[in-house]
């Protein structure tokens, strides 16, 4: 019965290895998604500040 549990986990290890990647690649991309958008709409700012020109309105995609 042991090799039984051994197979079994010798054969789902591989799957869960790449899924915790995969997760760890996404999220990874996610963030610096968000930090880069971010900084932008501060470099943004400052350039329309400079310029005299109001702040902009966030749209609906922006939320």
């Amino acid at each position: 019965m042991d090799s039984f549990w051994a197979a079994a986990l010798w054969s789902i290890l591989p799957t869960l290895v790449v899924s915790v990647i995969f997760v760890v690649v996404v999220r990874s991309i996610i963030r610096a998604d968000r930090s880069e958008r971010r900084v932008y709409a501060r470099v943004e700012a400052e350039e329309r500040a400079k310029r005299g020109l109001p702040p902009a309105q966030p749209s609906a995609s922006d939320s």
